[in-house]
């Protein structure tokens, strides 16, 4: 099996990495082009991947077609793979905002689509991802793109009518979190801690704490709940969070994102 990414940027590197390191795939069967071929040496040579100087001669090498080009660009790309895609090629669109419909209606129905959205900490193989794909993909198409984008943390098939939340709750919430971290770190550095002791502290805070929900099965309130002592110091940082209406300006930014989603279309 044949894999080929057109466009090289980061989240396409951050794959071929996952998938180079993890030993279950060759890169001697993985292709790349990009606009720049400069990008594509540095991967050739970091990796061992197979370079390719054109669409054409990606689209005849491979089976698996991942399009990792920004969403602005695909329309300038679609018809020349059109036209040296073959039927029994699967491609993979992790172009944010591009609908299965859309993709779909410029491939000509082809048969097996794959929308796939990871997020950036597939950097360090901690993305959480999502895809879904056409009715008529194979579930052997399925287990292709899950052990693909598994190098790279973890992916659940979604109905493609939950993309876009998906795309903020999954996507833009690590650039959220990133901000919370630094916020607390600077907070810290406020009341006279060093901000490279204060960064690492809140990130291990945050780090645990996300574990603890994944693995306790306690609602995240009642975890609340637990650290709050009646008359204690963290009640007093929740009620404060909730009077400056902390969960407010969450759900407003993930309707912004949302919001901006579904433009894309």
């Amino acid at each position: 099996m044949n894999y080929g990414f057109i466009g090289l940027g980061n989240m396409a590197t951050a794959i071929i990495k996952g998938m180079a390191t993890s030993k279950k795939f060759d890169t001697n069967h993985i292709y790349g082009m990009n606009r720049s071929y400069e990008k594509t040496d540095e991967l050739v040579q970091q990796y061992g991947i197979q370079g390719c100087a054109t669409i054409e001669d990606l689209m005849k090498k491979v089976d698996i077609v991942v399009l990792a080009v920004k969403p602005q660009v695909l329309p300038s790309i679609l018809p020349t793979i059109k036209t040296f895609l073959r039927k029994d090629q699967i491609i993979i669109s992790v172009a944010a905002g591009k609908t299965l419909s859309y993709l779909q209606e410029q491939l000509h129905e082809h048969s097996s689509i794959f929308r796939v959205m990871p997020n950036i900490n597939a950097v360090i193989g901690a993305s959480t991802s999502c895809y879904s794909t056409s009715v008529s993909a194979s579930n052997a198409h399925k287990q292709l793109v899950e052990e693909m984008f598994e190098t790279i943390g973890t992916i659940v098939e979604l109905p493609e009518n939950l993309f876009s939340i998906f795309t903020t709750i999954g996507c833009a919430s690590p650039a959220f979190t990133y901000l919370y971290i630094d916020s607390l770190a600077r907070a810290a550095v406020r009341e006279g801690m060093p901000k490279e002791m204060a960064l690492k502290i809140a990130a291990s805070s945050v780090l645990g704490s996300a574990k603890m929900v994944l693995e306790s099965n306690e609602h995240p309130m009642a975890l609340v709940d637990q650290v709050c002592s009646p008359g204690g110091t963290t009640i007093q940082g929740i009620t404060s969070l909730q009077a400056n209406r902390f969960e407010g300006v969450i759900h407003d930014a993930v309707t912004a994102v949302t919001k901006k989603d579904h433009s894309l279309q």
